[in-house]
């Protein structure tokens, strides 16, 4: 049984939206789900299932982190069979390409987190998104004319770094952006065998300093939700048979 969601079995539908905000997962229930029920408010994490074009969708706030997001991320998917987990989230960016609002779907994600160091025992994991999810995030994005970048993001531990230095580096091997959950998700996700993907809305750029208000990042980021909800549902469930 979860300790952190609070669900019964059959609540969660096996697609699921991931913003890292609770309220962010608030508002795209209201804005984008028909028939929204609230499932979970434990330590105020809430989550909710509609359905969106007919099919069960749900939304799961994560909090900040990768530490935060594995604990959701597991339980979704020993607890509640989850199939397609797609992280809605901010991002702060890295190349002048992009501007505030743009969006970046990332191909793979880098990190300084220790919860892989730890794992793989110094061995250096790729982390990567589910192929079919990110072809058809692209295909979506094309489709709505909605600006964006594919390519690598940085996924880190700290949101004030020491070391302000090494964006340089980052920026030199042609990272897109820095946020902080999608390498646990997709790490996750390889070990479970489940489709996952991370859709960031850039809310500040690194290096120009531009940035958007918190009301901003947590209501005006439609487009990438509706490219996460249509790649979902364009790509068919791995394990169906496995869906509770």
């Amino acid at each position: 049984m979860s300790i952190h969601i609070a669900a019964e079995p059959g609540q969660i539908a096996p697609r699921i939206l991931l913003p890292g905000d609770p309220l962010r997962a608030k508002w795209i229930a209201e804005n984008f789900l028909a028939d929204a029920e609230c499932y979970n408010e434990v330590r105020g994490m809430l989550g909710f299932t509609g359905t969106y074009r007919g099919e069960r969708v749900s939304v799961q706030g994560t909090g900040m982190g990768q530490p935060s997001l594995s604990i959701y991320v597991n339980e979704l998917i020993s607890e509640y069979a989850v199939q397609q987990l797609v992280r809605v989230g901010s991002c702060g960016a890295l190349t002048e390409r992009l501007g505030l609002r743009d969006v970046v779907i990332a191909q793979a994600a880098a990190t300084d987190s220790s919860m892989n160091v730890h794992r793989f025992q110094g061995f250096q994991f790729p982390a990567t998104a589910d192929f079919e999810l990110l072809r058809r995030a692209v295909e979506a994005a094309e489709a709505a004319d909605a600006t964006h970048l594919v390519g690598t993001i940085f996924s880190s531990d700290s949101f004030y770094h020491d070391r302000p230095e090494l964006t340089a580096t980052l920026v030199d091997f042609g990272v897109l952006a820095v946020e902080m959950e999608a390498a646990e998700l997709y790490t996750l996700a390889a070990k479970h065998d489940r489709a996952a993907l991370a859709i960031c809305t850039v809310s500040d750029h690194i290096v120009t300093g531009v940035q958007t208000t918190s009301q901003e990042r947590e209501q005006t980021f439609g487009d990438m939700v509706t490219m996460a909800l249509d790649a979902m549902l364009a790509t068919p469930l791995r394990h169906e048979e496995d869906v509770r």
